[in-house]
């Protein structure tokens, strides 16, 4: 049986420097810095995807999420952790996704260099049912409407700040 928590990630310093690889649940513990890709899916109207994590996950549960993507796994690119963690959320495989900007992202239980992509899909998309509840497409005016009134990952609606200011949408 599957269990993320024993899944071998890459363990990264402040500069963003290979330093280990450690399984999930120890980073976790140990608040270690690791590396993460989001993909940002917008449909052919420029809305965004917009995902709800599952209660079962081990940070953010039942939030909302702007992006897919996850845990870039030890030996694994940016590129690499992204196409596999948009085909185990959503279903969907050989997307052509535009890298936007590398960022680093820390609060008290998570201290993450994360790479960012966006993509262009319009759907239907099959749900890995232990991570994403449901989802809809969703203008980015509304998004950032709803995450005045519910819990959204801070380091995605972070993201999805930065893309409405360089993109201006």
């Amino acid at each position: 049986m599957y269990n993320p928590e024993e899944e071998i990630v890459q363990i990264v310093d402040r500069d963003n420097r290979e330093k280990d690889a450690l399984p999930r649940r120890v980073m976790r513990r140990e608040g270690l810095i690791h590396r993460a890709s989001y993909i940002l899916v917008f449909n052919d109207r420029e809305e965004l995807y917009l995902q709800k994590r599952t209660a079962t996950k081990d940070l953010y549960p039942s939030c909302w999420d702007v992006a897919a993507g996850g845990v870039v796994l030890a030996g694994e690119s940016y590129e690499e952790s992204a196409a596999r963690e948009f085909t185990e959320e959503l279903g969907v495989a050989a997307v052509l996704f535009t890298p936007l900007f590398d960022q680093y992202f820390e609060e008290e239980n998570n201290r993450v260099w994360g790479r960012i992509f966006s993509c262009v899909h319009n759907g239907p998309f099959q749900l890995q049912k232990e991570e994403v509840a449901h989802g809809c497409f969703m203008s980015v005016a509304d998004i950032f409407e709803l995450s005045t009134k519910e819990e959204f990952t801070p380091d995605g609606i972070d993201i999805l700040r930065k893309v409405a200011r360089q993109q201006e949408i």
